[in-house]
């Protein structure tokens, strides 16, 4: 057993015996200290408790939504009208609203994320840049009005595909619920994916594997089993034969996408069309000019018509030597022959892509510009040219009949001349003859006809605002809304 050890005497001892015996006396004492204090502490306790469960529930509710978020992939572009929920006023949307189907990212994000890859011999990445204007044309500050340069990128010819994604993002007539929607847009890049395998050694299952992936994706989307895709378009910004091919031969140019069964009820919008396709719309190049605002747009007008032009005609091309009787030799020659009335542009010495500066000055000193067949009957040049305020001259009926209906004037001869590529081949110096015989009153007056309806074949920028006019895409979904619309409910447009 364990001797006791009693209590110890010391001075420290003694005081801390003193301070329990006070701590009983006030127990006993007031026995309602305790409970209230007791009280209080399980009051604070428990609503601090409750504060710090409601706090951690909080956090793992906004990390849930967080993470869940993140691992939806986002849309290519963000950019919405603030006005995106139901709708109350659509008086500026008479012919219905159309709705942007959110694609995996393999048929248009991933392939501006690989741009490097687009084209067989260079990176297509600078082309492609700033959602589809490319880099911006600083070095026509010179040419062009200087508060206008901003305005001015050296655009890509083919790249309307982003331009025209980027700006039906923010459209003002943009639905965010398919039961609204009067048309369904499919932003599929397709003149992207295919272009890389248009040359070299490619399969045609390669040029076909995008597409066909894409009608496989398409086919299982709600609006289109609705539909069986009747109501639903797309934009194409290559010419329409790269799309149709009519084999699987390997040797064979293009891809098959127009022939293949599920587009045969799509809306197609394309830089050139058949004219035997009721469906296929042809719909301007782009320029290098993308207004941003209605002023803008005002003193390109007032400049090109102030304009003083010391050349008859121009010519900006290059030869085409695996052509037989290349027409585009026969124009230059005539053009080194007569340099007098003739401004060459030869794009084997000088570039003549997207715009680029010795192309834009041959057209501002122009009265007249040559437009012979490009890739196919059309050019992005004619474009170009009027924008220069130059009056195109056509040598194939192709190259303005049944194309551009909805931006170019039907009586092409108000804004145009056209001389049988047949007789320039017969008599080259039959050209000259024929514009000299344009006095000013006529030239002026032609001018004038392309300065009117030029805003209609230029494609803004997204948060412009181009007050009385109405550019190229915002004439293409008037006409593509309205299309549907009479379609759908039978109403006259």
């Amino acid at each position: 057993m364990l001797p006791s050890l009693g209590k110890q005497s010391t001075p420290a001892a003694a005081e801390e015996e003193q301070l329990h015996q006070r701590h009983l006396r006030l127990k006993s004492r007031f026995p309602e200290i305790k409970t209230a204090a007791d009280s209080v502490k399980y009051f604070v306790s428990s609503y601090h408790c409750a504060w710090l469960t409601a706090a951690i529930l909080l956090q793992i509710v906004t990390i849930s939504f967080f993470l869940n978020r993140a691992s939806i992939p986002s849309p290519v572009y963000t950019a919405l009208p603030l006005a995106q929920a139901r709708h109350d006023d659509d008086d500026v949307c008479e012919f219905g609203r159309v709705y942007v189907y959110h694609m995996p990212s393999l048929f248009n994000q991933d392939l501006l994320d690989n741009c490097h890859e687009l084209a067989p011999w260079s990176s297509r990445c600078t082309a492609l840049s700033n959602n589809g204007f490319g880099p911006p044309a600083a070095e026509l500050s010179g040419v062009i009005p200087y508060n206008l340069t901003p305005a001015w990128y050296w655009t890509d010819l083919y790249a309307g595909e982003p331009i025209f994604h980027h700006r039906m993002m923010s459209y003002k007539c943009r639905t965010m619920y398919e039961e609204e929607a009067t048309a369904f847009y499919i932003p599929f890049y397709v003149g992207l994916a295919v272009g890389k395998h248009l040359w070299s050694n490619y399969k045609s299952e390669d040029r076909d594997f995008h597409s066909s992936a894409m009608l496989n994706w398409i086919k299982n989307q709600s609006p289109w089993k609705k539909s069986n895709g009747s109501d639903h378009f797309i934009m194409m910004g290559r010419l329409t034969w790269d799309f149709r091919r009519l084999s699987d031969n390997d040797n064979e140019w293009g891809s098959r996408f127009l022939y293949m069964p599920l587009m045969k009820n799509v809306l197609h919008l394309t830089v050139e069309r058949s004219p035997w396709d009721p469906l296929e719309i042809s719909v301007p190049y782009p320029t290098p000019f993308h207004p941003r605002s209605e002023y803008d747009i005002d003193s390109w007008q007032n400049f090109i018509r102030a304009r003083t032009r010391s050349t008859l005609f121009s010519f900006v091309g290059g030869t085409r030597k695996t052509f037989k009787k290349d027409f585009r030799g026969l124009l230059m020659s005539l053009c080194r022959n007569d340099s007098s009335s003739c401004k060459l542009v030869d794009c084997s010495i000088t570039p003549c892509y997207d715009g680029a500066l010795g192309m834009t000055e041959a057209f501002l000193d122009s009265v007249f510009c040559l437009q012979p067949k490009g890739d196919g009957y059309t050019r992005r040049s004619a474009f170009d040219c009027m924008l220069a305020g130059a009056i195109p001259v056509y040598f194939w009926r192709g190259s303005f009949e049944n194309q551009y209906e909805w931006f170019l004037p039907v009586e092409a001869k108000t804004y145009s001349v056209f001389i049988d590529n047949n007789l320039v081949r017969n008599r080259s110096s039959i050209i000259k003859d024929v514009l000299e015989k344009y006095n000013t009153e006529d030239v002026e007056r032609m001018r004038e006809k392309i300065i009117e309806f030029m805003p209609r074949f230029l494609y803004s920028k997204s948060n412009a605002n181009l007050g009385r006019f109405k550019d190229a895409f915002d004439i293409t979904m008037d006409e593509v809304l309205a299309t549907f619309k009479q379609q759908k409910d039978g109403v006259k447009v």
